[in-house]
C-alpha cells in the first residue's frame, strides 16, 4: 500500500455515537465542525473523496448557529442533530454548486434544494460538502482513491460519499444506485451501504441518470447507523417493524447470476453462509435468474436510452464538454429504440414478482449473494464491475451491503435484499445477519 505516513486511512466513524454527543450537548456543534475540519484536512488530500469548498468553515459555523437557535434545548434535538453529511455532486444543496463531475457549466445542472437534502437537514445533519461523483453518475472516473490502497478504486458513480465514510470524514454521506453505485462502492471500502426500494427516498432536485430505477441510498458504518438515517428519511417508515424482524431464513441465488462473481467472493458468500448455518440460520442454495443475461441487456437499453432522455438539452448545448465515456452513452442512447427502452420498463415489475414467488416457493425470507464480482480493481481509470447488483436494482428491491472478509488488504462485501417495500424488515434482519457474522 502506498506510504501514507503516520495518517490512518481508513477509520469510519459512528453516526449513532456522534449524534447522541451532539444532541445530549456533550459534544459542541464548534466542536464537532473543528473536529471534522481537521480530519478533512488530514486525509481528503490523500483520497480526494470531497470536492474544495472555500467558504466551507463560515458556511458549517453559520448552519450550526441556526441549529442551535432552533433547537436550543437538549430535550427536543431531531434525531440527527449535528450528524456531519457528504453530498454526491448530483443533488442540488443550497449555497453549493452542482457539477456533476463534469466541465459542464454548473448552471446547467442548478435548482431547488434535493428533497432528500432538506429531509436530512429537517432531522437536524449539518452538510459538510459536496463529495466526487464519476460524471453524470456513469463510468468516467473521478479522482476519488480507495482508503484501503490508494492504487484501488473506490468504486462507483457515488465514489466520494464511500471513501468519505471509510476514511472517517463523515459518519454519512449520500449516493446513487442505477446499477451498483451504492453497494458496489460501499464492498469496495469497506462500510454498510443501504439502497432502500425503489420511490422509498424522494428523489426531487437530483440529476437523473435513468429515472425509471434511479435509487437514492447512503453510506454509513453500521446497520444501527442505517436504521437511524432510515427512520427519518424513507417515505412512510413503519415504526418498530425493523427490532420486531427474526432471523431471515436465507437463500443463495445460484446459478448463471453468480457464476458472474469470482473466487474471491464465493469463498466469503461460503464462509458467511457456514457462520450463519452454525449460529441456527437456514441458508439455502435457491436457483434463480438464470436468464441474467436478458436481464442484463434490457436494463441497459432501459437505462441508456432515458440518459439520452435526460441530457437531450444539455448535449445540444454542451456535447464538446462531455467527457468521451458519457459522450459516447449518449449516442448509443439516441440508437436505442422506444420498444426496447419500454420493455425494459416493463421487465422491471415482471423480475420483481418473479423474484417474490421464487421466495415464496423457497420459503426464504431475504437473498445473500456477492456485493461486486471481486475486491477493489487496481487503478482508478474504471470503477469496476456492477453485474452483481444489476438485476436487485432492475427489480427496485431493498439491498444492504454487509462488509464481510478481505481479500488481499481489500475489502470484500455481501448483499443482503429484500422484498420491495419492506425496507425496514430488511434492515432489521440486516442487524441480525451482521451482529452474527462479527461473532
Amino acid at each position: 500500500m502506498p506510504d501514507t505516513g503516520d495518517i490512518p486511512l481508513v477509520s469510519p466513524l459512528s453516526l449513532s455515537e456522534q449524534v447522541t454527543a451532539t444532541r445530549s450537548g456533550e459534544l459542541s456543534l464548534q466542536d464537532l465542525i473543528a473536529q471534522t475540519l481537521k480530519r478533512l484536512d488530514e486525509v481528503n488530500p490523500l483520497v480526494r473523496a470531497m470536492l474544495p469548498d472555500p467558504r466551507q468553515r463560515e458556511r458549517l459555523s453559520s448552519e450550526a448557529a441556526g441549529l442551535m437557535e432552533q433547537w436550543p434545548s437538549v430535550d427536543d434535538r431531531p434525531p440527527l442533530y449535528g450528524a456531519m453529511l457528504a453530498v454526491k455532486d448530483i443533488f442540488n444543496v443550497d449555497r453549493m454548486p452542482t457539477r456533476a463531475g463534469s466541465a459542464v457549466p454548473p448552471e446547467s445542472f442548478s435548482g431547488p434544494e434535493a428533497d432528500v437534502v432538506a429531509r436530512l437537514r429537517a432531522a437536524g445533519a449539518l452538510v459538510l460538502g459536496k463529495a466526487v461523483t464519476t460524471e453524470f453518475a456513469f463510468f468516467a472516473s473521478g479522482a476519488t482513491a480507495n482508503p484501503h490502497n490508494r492504487d484501488h478504486t473506490p468504486g462507483g458513480s457515488s465514489s466520494g460519499s464511500a471513501a468519505a465514510v471509510a476514511a472517517g470524514i463523515a459518519p454519512l454521506a449520500l449516493g446513487s444506485q442505477t446499477v451498483g453505485s451504492v453497494i458496489r462502492p460501499a464492498t469496495f471500502c469497506g462500510v454498510v451501504g443501504f439502497k432502500p426500494s425503489y420511490d422509498r427516498i424522494p428523489t426531487g432536485g437530483t440529476l437523473y441518470y435513468s429515472p425509471s430505477v434511479d435509487t437514492i441510498g447512503y453510506f454509513v458504518s453500521s446497520v444501527a447507523d442505517a436504521i437511524l438515517v432510515a427512520s427519518t428519511i424513507l417515505l412512510g417508515w413503519r415504526e418498530r417493524e425493523d427490532a420486531e424482524a427474526a432471523a431471515p431464513r436465507i437463500g443463495v441465488p445460484t446459478g448463471a447470476f453468480l457464476e458472474q462473481a469470482g473466487p474471491e467472493m464465493h469463498g466469503a458468500l461460503e464462509d458467511a453462509a457456514t457462520k450463519l448455518r452454525d449460529a441456527g440460520m437456514s441458508v439455502e442454495p435457491t436457483p434463480t435468474l438464470h436468464d441474467i443475461a436478458e436481464i442484463n441487456v434490457r436494463h441497459r437499453h432501459m437505462t441508456t436510452y432515458e440518459f439520452a432522455e435526460t441530457h437531450d438539452e444539455r448535449y445540444a448545448r454542451y456535447g464538446a464538454m462531455f467527457r468521451p465515456e458519457s459522450a459516447r452513452l449518449y449516442e448509443e442512447g439516441k440508437r436505442i429504440s422506444t420498444a426496447d427502452a419500454e420493455a425494459g420498463r416493463a421487465s422491471r415489475i415482471a423480475l420483481r414478482q418473479r423474484l417474490h414467488e421464487r421466495m415464496d416457493r423457497a420459503g426464504i425470507d431475504a437473498w445473500l449473494a456477492p456485493s461486486a464480482v471481486g475486491p477493489a480493481t487496481e487503478g482508478l481509470g474504471s470503477t469496476g464491475e456492477p453485474a452483481m447488483n444489476l438485476p436487485w436494482t432492475h427489480a427496485g428491491m431493498p439491498v444492504i451491503n454487509l462488509p464481510f472478509g478481505e481479500s488481499g488488504g481489500l475489502p470484500l462485501g455481501l448483499s443482503l435484499v429484500g422484498r420491495f417495500g419492506h425496507d425496514e424488515t430488511l434492515l432489521g434482519q440486516a442487524a441480525i445477519v451482521e451482529s452474527t457474522l462479527a461473532g
